[in-house]
């Protein structure tokens, strides 16, 4: 493969030599070693990383660097001296990658194709110039060997299962994304490698499912709850649920009303039912009321959303409020502490006095300083603000990138240990409060 816009040719000799450790493919939420060999001591260089997605969008980052005394480069050694990132950061060149048009997210399409991050080292420290010294591929996938991708078009389900390899059975979860819709399937190829049997679940936007989300109906996510119970692959007697934004309040209600869950997790998640009303049997739970008049327009003209929801513990507001005392299995809630979508904390707190006051187990709670709203699998750049999928205006969602990359990694490890711990077909323990 020749450098991207680059004349290069079999017979040229590269400067220095770029080595990654693994030096094949690696799965996205796993770290790769950076380093750089043939070098002159102390020499200073700038390593610049690109990356292109299914849309042809080019997202990049750069680094300053100096070789040590022996001409190398060690990216878990060395700090960066500036560019899109400073100091001590080995997977800064992901997580730091920016859009070169604004306002995009980096997301991963088609779980089946790797996501390629072209890696430079240029001579001096200007990212636009100097002699391109090294270069490397870091081929980053979606699916681990041996995970199986099953479309699902069972009923009405409409679902992608991922299924880790071996013969099972193997612990079930159901996966939700939040109010733009679709089918998004990253989060949960992902998780797969890690030992569970994962649904992405689209409910709205996704082929014949409603194009907007004006009343939702919990019977659809029950069958989707069923079609896992009954697979042969999936470890019964119950599945958990993870669910980010609207997914969350989604997977709340889930656990609240709906049969076979033993643990739910949720990421930014509001404890009142949001957006829609949401229907089940004679039942109905109206959506929390917003005043639309309440947002606020950043300096650089985004909309900034978190204070036009109303409080869900004012008396009017009420009946919208999820009845967390009815699930059967623990909670975990992930709270970026900087989100700008809504008032996670606030929502948070929320469900663990209730629980508490009903006498259940309270939640296990983590708060992320200086975390956004869209928390991500590791090494997913932070997306601050970018144009929402329904809204189709510039939304911001907060965090500072340092930060939020941290409690991506921390937020990935915490739940796949709460998953393993709850379902395993134990009686659960009080989870401690982080």
């Amino acid at each position: 493969m020749t450098p991207p816009g680059r004349p290069f040719s079999a017979g040229i000799q590269m400067a220095a030599t770029v080595t990654l450790e693994p030096a094949g493919r690696c799965r996205w939420d796993e770290p790769v070693r950076i380093a750089v060999r043939g070098l002159a001591p102390g020499q200073p260089v700038t390593l610049r990383a690109s990356l292109r997605d299914e849309k042809d969008e080019l997202f990049r980052a750069h680094a300053r660097y100096c070789a040590d005394a022996h001409g190398q480069l060690d990216l878990e050694r060395a700090p960066a001296l500036g560019g899109s990132f400073t100091g001590l950061e080995p997977m800064g060149l992901l997580w730091a990658l920016e859009p070169e048009k604004p306002l995009l997210r980096l997301v991963k399409r088609d779980v089946q194709t790797p996501f390629a991050v072209e890696l430079e080292v240029l001579d001096g420290h200007d990212p636009e110039a100097g002699e391109l010294l090294g270069w490397a591929v870091n081929e980053r996938d979606f699916l681990a060997p041996g995970v199986r991708r099953e479309p699902v078009r069972v009923g009405r389900v409409r679902a992608t299962l991922f299924l880790p390899p071996g013969t099972g059975p193997f612990p079930g979860i159901l996966d939700l994304f939040g109010s733009g819709g679709g089918l998004c399937e990253y989060r949960a190829s992902l998780l797969a490698g890690h030992g569970f049997a994962v649904l992405a679940l689209a409910y709205f936007r996704f082929e014949d499912l409603p194009k907007y989300l004006n009343n939702v109906c919990l019977e659809y996510f029950e069958e989707a709850v069923d079609f896992m119970l009954q697979h042969p692959k999936v470890k019964g007697p119950s599945v958990g649920l993870l669910g980010f934004s609207k997914g969350g309040d989604l997977c709340l209600s889930m656990a609240s009303f709906l049969k076979g869950i033993t643990a739910t997790a949720v990421i930014n998640a509001c404890v009142a039912n949001t957006i829609a009303p949401l229907h089940y049997k004679d039942m109905i739970i109206p959506n929390l009321s917003s005043d639309p008049g309440k947002y606020k327009i950043t300096e650089s003209g985004l909309l900034n959303l978190e204070d036009i929801w109303n409080d869900p513990l004012e008396k009017p507001n009420h009946r919208s409020l999820i009845p967390l005392e009815k699930a059967q299995g623990p909670f975990l809630f992930i709270v970026g502490m900087d989100d700008h979508s809504w008032k996670s904390e606030f929502y948070a707190q929320i469900a663990s006095e209730r629980l508490q006051a009903h006498g259940k187990d309270r939640p296990q709670i983590i708060y992320y300083p200086g975390t956004g709203h869209c928390i991500d699998p590791p090494y997913f750049p932070l997306c601050r603000a970018s144009v929402h999928a329904v809204l189709d205006q510039p939304v911001f969602y907060g965090g500072e990138p340092k930060a939020h990359s941290r409690a991506q990694v921390d937020a990935w490890q915490q739940i796949q240990t709460f998953f393993h711990e709850h379902l395993k077909g134990k009686k659960s323990v009080e989870p401690s409060k982080l």
